[in-house]
């Protein structure tokens, strides 16, 4: 009697170890990049060793937790400021660690299960949360706010009025969108990783799905690593390097993907007032520097310098790659059409997502007895909000050009469905 053929070797396991090792690497990354920007930018001076905590902030914030500002000094002196911006490079830090642990232990399998999916999902999910709490639990402080030179410090001696400003988290609006960001970071992995498994009857979709995602996944990398060659590049030959580092290692996605939506076309509306601001380079913060609402779009951007044509040569240039590559990830036979409409749908998305995680909101204002900003400038705004419908549709007509040619390439090359056919 022959001995029974041995079963296949189970892949490697995905359990709570697993888990816990996915979590806290990605938290301890996106930790190690906030602290660094947060120290190129200066916050290491905060008073009341208020740093870590304000780390734990950025963190929080990266993954859309709600972080609220406040302020008071009793019934002398009233402040009001609020903060609504996400730290992208913090964001993508996490997202890119937390996709890469998700998927190792799935590698090279060709189905999965909806319940050992969901498991391994759920243990992530779990650990995530208290990772979470204890981030929304630490990030809270209260800092004294300087009244300045001139009439209100006059003020605020006279009646003892001594103005604080903090922050705190809105602790289930932080767990809603952190788990809401974790979701999407799995689902998203799962439709661009070509060796994921997928349960049921879903491979089949994924196949028409994948090639398209893969495609804008790559072209908001590229974005990303021409703009920290951009960065280091301006960072050695012109000075002030930690302004430079500080928007590199905190909001560098922010202003690449908005370069991104500039390129196609898409319209920004804007301003900066006052003496406080993000770290954004010297062109935007002139085009936004205005007594009114700006507007912010290629010919705004090529008024003050010519150079910002080169968004739109840049723009060219890898989306015919992006077009390029999803008809060369596409299954063979695909007809060029589809890969257009595949690609001009997913562009408009990736477009509507740049403009929600994108935009920015500041604002920070203080008065004594009523009376605001006595010649001390203490007040600012800052805030940068896209013209959806606009961009939109904008993308989706590049998006659609590009996927033709891209196929129309990659045919001519004899690379079109290229993947699919060696399956």
């Amino acid at each position: 009697m022959s001995a029974p053929a041995p079963t296949a070797r189970k892949a490697s396991p995905h359990g709570w170890l697993q888990a816990l090792v996915t979590v806290v690497a990605a938290l301890v990354a996106m930790g190690v990049v906030a602290v660094l920007g947060l120290l190129a930018a200066g916050a290491a001076d905060l008073p009341d060793n208020a740093f870590p905590r304000v780390a734990a902030a950025t963190v929080v914030s990266a993954v859309g937790g709600a972080v609220e500002l406040s302020g008071n000094a009793g019934d002398l002196v009233d402040t009001d400021a609020s903060l609504s911006v996400l730290p992208l490079s913090v964001t993508l830090t996490g997202a890119l660690v937390v996709a890469r642990g998700f998927l190792r232990p799935l590698r090279h399998r060709a189905v999965a299960g909806t319940a050992e999916l969901a498991g391994w999902a759920g243990r992530i999910a779990v650990l995530w949360l208290l990772g979470l709490l204890a981030l929304a639990f630490a990030a809270r402080q209260t800092f004294g706010v300087s009244l300045g030179d001139g009439a209100l410090e006059d003020l605020g001696d006279l009646f003892g009025a001594a103005p604080r400003i903090g922050f705190t988290t809105d602790v289930p609006l932080t767990v809603l969108f952190g788990l809401l960001w974790l979701a999407g970071v799995l689902v998203l992995a799962l439709l661009v990783a070509r060796d994921a498994p997928l349960p049921g009857r879903l491979p089949r979709f994924q196949a028409s799905v994948r090639p398209a995602a893969y495609a804008m996944v790559a072209l908001l990398l590229a974005y990303v690593v021409v703009g920290v060659v951009i960065g280091l590049v301006v960072a050695a030959t012109r000075g002030h390097p930690a302004q430079t580092f500080a928007l590199l290692l905190l909001g560098l996605p922010n202003v690449a993907w908005l370069a991104l939506t500039l390129g196609l076309g898409a319209t920004w509306d804007g301003r900066v007032d006052g003496p406080f601001g993000l770290p954004l380079p010297r062109l935007l913060d002139e085009v936004l520097r205005t007594p009114d609402v700006s507007t912010l779009n290629l010919g705004t951007l090529a008024e003050h310098d010519g150079r910002a044509w080169w968004l739109l040569v840049v723009d060219v240039v890898l989306l015919l790659a992006a077009g390029y590559l999803a008809a060369v990830r596409s299954p063979a036979g695909t007809p060029a059409w589809r890969v257009a409409g595949h690609l001009g749908v997913a562009l408009a998305l990736t477009v509507l997502m740049i403009g929600l995680v994108c935009r920015i909101s500041a604002r920070y204002g203080l008065s004594v007895l009523g009376i605001g900003d006595l010649g001390g400038g203490l007040s600012g705004q800052l805030f940068l909000r896209p013209r959806p419908a606009g961009a939109v549709g904008l993308a989706l007509l590049w998006g659609l050009v590009a996927g033709c040619l891209g196929a129309l390439g990659a045919r001519w090359a004899g690379r079109h469905g290229r993947r699919r056919a060696r399956r």
